[in-house]
């Protein structure tokens, strides 16, 4: 249950109950009226809008709105007080039974506890990672395929169909390069002095084993021939080597995409011609010549006439052009084709999650996508920001795999998977990241990964240690979802209790903003709570989660302690992590 959705609908019902009294006008428009918790907890425990949002068309002053809503909210069973605050504000402070009666039902609910229908089936395709096919994946690519895969978890934790997709581009000259890298190698493999690997090709000794691959495949047929004849082959050779690898990659950090589509397929189809000639036949392309580039212009700069999308009709800065020099496509085209294409196949929802490089490419693909699905889809764009890898402060740059870089899968492999996820997510997409290789395996309240982990354990532990109290008594969900709650007294218990009980509002205000780091911060407050709770058990004997001498007492705290490693599970589950029940 969502707390403030149902009060949600208390206060509609109640404004209803107003415009049938004559209190208020009848038909008046309730979108814009929220429920939510009070900026200051002293306050109360959820808050309206509704009189502010209701002044105006309603014809009287918010205050007065607000105390006709007070007085009615006030009477209902759950309400301990209702007042009015500020301009405007009804504050509703629940009563203790209320809360309480929130512990079984976490319990009864399991990790689903959370889950939502707010996305109603609406189909939406995510897109992320999308690395070049050129080489193993380094940490930054690891951001993009965290928050992605953990955005995905939320929607469809709330309801939408979700479609988790990976955009190989393997139709630029980058591919080009790699196919010239893995020949490379290749003459290697059989016995040729190469020397240092040229400027301009990949180094990384990854690329050795598609050379002796090859060498084992083709033997030495592409020795001593010209390059035209063997870069198709080496190319595709290389490219599903690649793919093969992050695919490897990707599944060590537990993400796994249910489609992947390649460039060069939809080069291959046709579907870019058929793109622009549609964007051609309702008026947004034309032949033009562009600006110079604002600030110094670049030698070789000079105006020629362009086929050019007529971006700045929906929103972008300047017209985009559609074909290089050499009259081949440029990668927006090919960018225009593809996301046509996902429409196509019926996602009207859109979510590309992607390096902090590609953000000056933002606003000419939202209006692409307005364009060319004549505004019926929409897209949303995640920028990730840098990743800065570090050890014990000093930062990390190299690997030998890779030779320029340190690779994902080096990280995942020196601090596991669940570790590389959350830390993924302990900063808004958009906010620089510092991923100190030490410092994420600290054992300490400083390090959110821990201190998370170190709540659920301590939940196994006390569920262990009452076993052992109450030998043989049933302790299993179902005997914890009907202990009697109105043990529940103690402040800092009802705290938690209400922290709980924000899970649900979390779960939908993070898929909805697309910002599942909301979860990690949601998690580090509710393992704030649980161990404050504990501590003042070592402090006092009377508040502890077990108290021998008091069964009725200890299941209903057990069953919050239940209800507190459900809902930390339900957190990391929507992360890709897996809660531990011990920690060493």
């Amino acid at each position: 249950m969502n707390v403030f959705q149902t009060f949600r609908d208390l206060v509609v019902e109640t404004l209803g109950a107003l415009a049938a009294a004559g209190s208020l006008p009848a038909g008046l428009d309730l979108a814009r009226v929220a429920v939510e918790p009070p900026r200051d907890p002293a306050h109360g425990d959820v808050s309206t809008n509704a009189a502010l949002v209701l002044a105006k068309n309603a014809g009287q002053k918010p205050r007065a709105i607000a105390e006709l809503l007070a007085a009615r909210l006030g009477a209902h069973p759950d309400v301990a007080e209702a007042a009015v605050a500020g301009p405007g504000f009804v504050n509703l402070r629940l009563r203790d039974p209320f809360w309480q009666a929130q512990v079984p039902a976490i319990v009864a609910a399991g990790t689903g506890y959370g889950a939502s229908t707010i996305g109603r089936g609406i189909a939406v395709n995510i897109e992320y990672v999308s690395a070049n096919p050129t080489g193993p994946m380094h940490v930054g690519h690891g951001r993009g395929a965290v928050v992605g895969d953990a955005l995905a978890a939320l929607l469809a934790k709330t309801g939408f169909r979700v479609t988790r997709e990976y955009y190989i581009n393997d139709a630029g000259a980058q591919v080009d390069v790699l196919a010239r890298s893995a020949h490379l190698r290749y003459l290697e493999a059989l016995g040729e002095e190469i020397g240092a690997i040229p400027d301009g090709l990949y180094p990384g000794d990854y690329l050795k084993d598609v050379g002796r691959a090859l060498a084992r495949r083709d033997g030495d047929r592409w020795r001593g021939r010209p390059e035209a004849e063997w870069l198709a082959p080496v190319r595709d050779a290389a490219i599903a080597a690649m793919m093969a690898l992050i695919r490897e990659d990707l599944a060590a950090l537990g993400i796994h995409h249910d489609v992947f589509t390649s460039e060069r397929a939809l080069h291959a189809a046709g579907a870019i011609d058929e793109a622009v000639a549609l964007l051609e036949s309702r008026g947004h392309i034309y032949v033009g010549v562009l600006e110079p580039p604002k600030g110094r212009v670049p030698d070789d700069w000079e105006p020629r006439p362009q086929t050019l999308f007529r971006a700045t009709a929906f929103g972008d800065d300047v017209d985009r052009p559609l074909r290089k020099s050499d009259a081949s496509w440029t990668y927006f085209a090919a960018d225009i084709a593809y996301h046509r294409d996902k429409f196509r196949r019926g996602c009207p929802v859109m979510i590309d999650v992607w390096g902090a490089d590609h953000k000056g490419y933002v606003k000419r693909m939202e209006a692409a996508v307005a364009a060319v699905t004549e505004r019926a889809a929409t897209l949303d764009v995640r920028i990730c920001n840098l990743v800065h890898l570090l050890d014990k402060g000093e930062p990390v740059k190299m690997s030998k795999r890779a030779g320029t870089f340190v690779t994902l899968r080096e990280v995942v492999d020196e601090v596991g998977k669940g570790v590389v996820r959350f830390m993924m997510l302990t900063r808004s997409n958009e906010a620089a990241l510092d991923f100190d290789l030490a410092k994420v395996v600290e054992q300490s309240k400083d390090n959110p990964v821990f201190y998370v982990q170190y709540a659920h354990a301590r939940a196994a532990s006390v569920r262990r240690n009452a076993a052992e109290a109450f030998a043989g008594a049933a302790l299993d969900d179902s005997t914890l979802a009907s202990a009697d709650v109105t043990h529940l007294t103690v402040a800092e218990e009802l705290a938690l209790v209400r922290l709980l009980a924000a899970w649900p509002r979390v779960v939908e205000t993070a898929a909805t903003a697309h910002e599942p780091h909301r979860v990690a911060y949601y998690l580090a407050e509710v393992a704030a709570g649980f161990h404050g709770l504990w501590n003042k058990g070592n402090e006092t004997e009377s508040l502890r989660f077990i108290v021998a001498s008091d069964r009725a007492l200890s299941l209903a705290r057990l069953a919050l302690v239940r209800a507190t490693q459900i809902v930390i599970a339900s957190g990391l589950a929507v992360m890709g992590v897996d809660p531990v029940e011990e920690l060493r």
